[in-house]
């Protein structure tokens, strides 16, 4: 199947897709967004996690910011790099394996590669940062092998021995963010895309990128807000949404210093499809609270031209070619979303 081709099937597959706005209800002409407010983030206590693409987006941040991330949680996604900007390869070898899944070790190399030409963040960066990656075993759309490899790279690299590497691949659920409180049949994949699976993975996100495990109150107590995403200076970002949603504990408020942990949704998961439901119940902002870490849901956008119907971030390069580097309109604007929060990305 050729790239052209590919693009086609996908397009007329998804075309009954509504792109209507619910939730929230806010779209990219209204301007009434809350402006990002600046907070005391502790540059020691920051961090990503991502489910399906959000996961490859996640991977793509951890790399290409590893000098200021402590780590990165890595839910049923490929590996970096995997698409190599084609449609056609995301699509086969970097969801279905087929017809060979992706090689690690070959990734790694590439990773490197990238570092020497000054794309990514010097590898020291991943000195001491934990990363967690994970894949139910009811999945079928991601295969298991596909989300073995995002860890795999990171094992493949010289900083692999500092570095604190788990991989859970016995999880009981499909294609879907666990939950405790919230979600649908667990092992159904299905939107919303989270699954009422008597396991709550943002608890072990947050501790396994923070601290050790503490006690959280019955529901979040903090503020749940949209806020507005700070403007590239050369234009817009491809495919993101100018608002993303903010979780702020009360304790983050004011002079307190607080983590910041940056969560990338999956594909059909963004505020215009489905609200804040994500935001809400994948489980995080208790958490948050007990751990003093404010979180930031940045959001993609469905758009036709390009083709990303279904509000996928960036990893087979709808943005353009450099879009799984430090130079990516992607992770550049999120990056600049943090760096108004207070985080050190200026």
């Amino acid at each position: 199947m050729t790239l052209r081709t590919s693009r086609i099937v996908l397009l007329l597959a998804l075309l009954p897709i509504a792109a209507a706005l619910i939730g929230f209800g806010l779209n990219r002409s209204e301007a009434s967004l809350a402006a990002m407010p600046r907070l005391r983030i502790d540059p020691q206590r920051i961090a990503v996690a991502g489910f399906s693409s959000g996961a490859v987006m996640a991977q793509q941040f951890h790399l290409a910011f590893s000098d200021k991330l402590v780590g990165a949680v890595l839910l049923s996604g490929p590996p970096y790099g995997c698409a190599e900007g084609s449609l056609d390869l995301a699509l086969s070898r970097c969801m279905k394996g087929e017809p060979q899944p992706p090689d690690a070790a070959a990734l790694a190399r590439q990773v490197q590669q990238r570092v020497a030409r000054g794309e990514l963040a010097p590898l020291d960066g991943l000195a001491g940062d934990r990363v967690l990656a994970l894949h139910g075993k009811s999945d079928m759309l991601v295969a298991t092998a596909v989300a073995r490899a995002s860890l795999g790279i990171y094992e493949a690299l010289p900083q692999a021995a500092s570095m604190h590497l788990h991989w859970d691949g016995d999880g009981d659920f499909a294609h879907v963010w666990p939950s405790t409180t919230a979600g649908g049949d667990c092992n159904a994949t299905a939107p919303p895309y989270i699954g009422h699976c008597g396991r709550d993975l943002a608890q072990e996100a947050m501790q396994a990128m923070f601290d050790a495990p503490r006690q959280p109150a019955a529901a979040a107590t903090g503020e749940l807000t949209l806020v507005g995403m700070p403007a590239l200076s050369d234009g817009d970002a491809t495919s993101l949404d100018e608002a993303a949603v903010l979780y702020r504990p009360a304790r983050c408020a004011g002079e307190n210093a607080c983590g910041l942990l940056l969560v990338f949704h999956g594909c059909e998961q963004e505020r215009a499809r489905i609200g804040d439901t994500f935001a809400r119940d994948s489980g995080f902002n208790r958490w948050a609270d007990a751990h003093d870490v404010v979180v930031l849901y940045p959001q993609a956008r469905s758009t036709y031209l390009p083709l990303n119907p279904k509000a996928c971030w960036d990893w087979w390069g709808y943005s353009g070619p450099d879009y799984d580097t430090r130079s990516g309109r992607q992770l550049r604007a999120v990056a600049a979303a943090a760096a108004a929060l207070g985080a050190p990305f200026d």
